[in-house]
């Protein structure tokens, strides 16, 4: 039997929910972060580089560390001693996926370094477990754009087409917000009202994520679960919006839990809209890198 002693994985950043597609959907961006592992004798060791390297745990509370042992927890194997090089390029904190990358590397490699006892699907399995719903660890570990719904046996996951004229563009601010803090404001409960309009408004963008039909798009990404709630966390919010509407945005949404703001636009406008949405948080005195982003269809990738 072969032995591995280095994996390396790169794995996607993801925007997840999509308006009203919350917990459900979300799509790799081409944006990454990379992970290698070396069995060693030495005892944990972890190196951070890249994107925000200081705020990165370097012990055994190390997101990454915990999911690669989680695997080994699974397959009732003791976890090998490893030295973890991590390459951030995925902003911490952002809505834009880093604690998914980590999770769905940490996976990998360390189903890669056990010569590979699960299949992918128990991978993606334990990845939602971890992270607690399937909207940015699905896209990072399979690539595209994805629909994940529980059935009666576990995970349905629907690969969804994105119509090529569509071009992704996420303003990234320069402050952190983290998932339970944008979960914090969010009711426990929805009207009937509500609820309906999300799930047309679902509809009706899956028909237009397929179409990149506009006025579909422009009514599709309203929402009424999360959005009005996590907008008041979020300065600048309502400039920004109108700006890349302006600029010929089909619309604005929350990247994840924000605050990272995703606009939906084609090809033709995309450099219009960068430029206004940068230029709106600008104004409202926020340093923000804003640019657009191709769909990622690879997902995590073993190097």
């Amino acid at each position: 039997m072969s032995v591995i002693s280095t994996v390396t994985v790169k794995v996607p950043a993801t925007t997840a929910n999509l308006g009203p597609g919350f917990d459900c959907i979300g799509a790799a961006l081409k944006l990454y972060n990379e992970f290698k592992f070396t069995k060693n004798e030495g005892g944990l060791i972890i190196q951070v580089s890249g994107t925000e390297a200081e705020k990165v745990q370097t012990d055994e509370s190390n997101l990454l560390y915990q999911a690669f042992v989680r695997l080994y927890e699974h397959i009732k194997q003791t976890p090998p001693s490893v030295k973890i090089e991590i390459k951030l390029g995925v902003p911490l904190a952002r809505g834009l996926g880093s604690s998914a990358t980590a999770i769905v590397g940490g996976l990998v490699a360390a189903n890669e370094l056990a010569l590979s006892p699960l299949s992918e699907l128990q991978v993606m399995e334990l990845a939602i477990a971890m992270e607690g719903h399937p909207d940015n660890v699905v896209p990072a570990l399979l690539g595209g754009c994805r629909l994940a719904a529980t059935s009666r046996t576990g995970w349905e996951i629907c690969d969804l087409t994105w119509h090529r004229d569509i071009v992704p563009v996420v303003a990234i601010p320069d402050f952190e917000l983290s998932t339970s803090e944008a979960r914090r404001v969010l009711p426990t409960e929805v009207s009937r009202a509500d609820a309906i309009f999300n799930a047309s408004h679902l509809a009706l963008l899956l028909r237009g994520l397929a179409t990149s039909r506009e006025e579909w798009l422009r009514a599709a990404l309203q929402d009424k679960l999360h959005q009005p709630y996590r907008q008041a966390l979020i300065p600048g919010y309502d400039d920004v919006n109108v700006a890349a509407v302006a600029a010929g945005a089909y619309g604005m949404v929350i990247s994840g839990a924000g605050p990272t703001l995703l606009a939906l636009t084609d090809a033709a406008q995309a450099k219009t809209v960068v430029t206004a949405m940068a230029e709106a948080w600008q104004q409202a005195g926020i340093t923000s890198i804003v640019r657009s982003l191709p769909i990622d269809m690879q997902g995590a990738v073993i190097l």
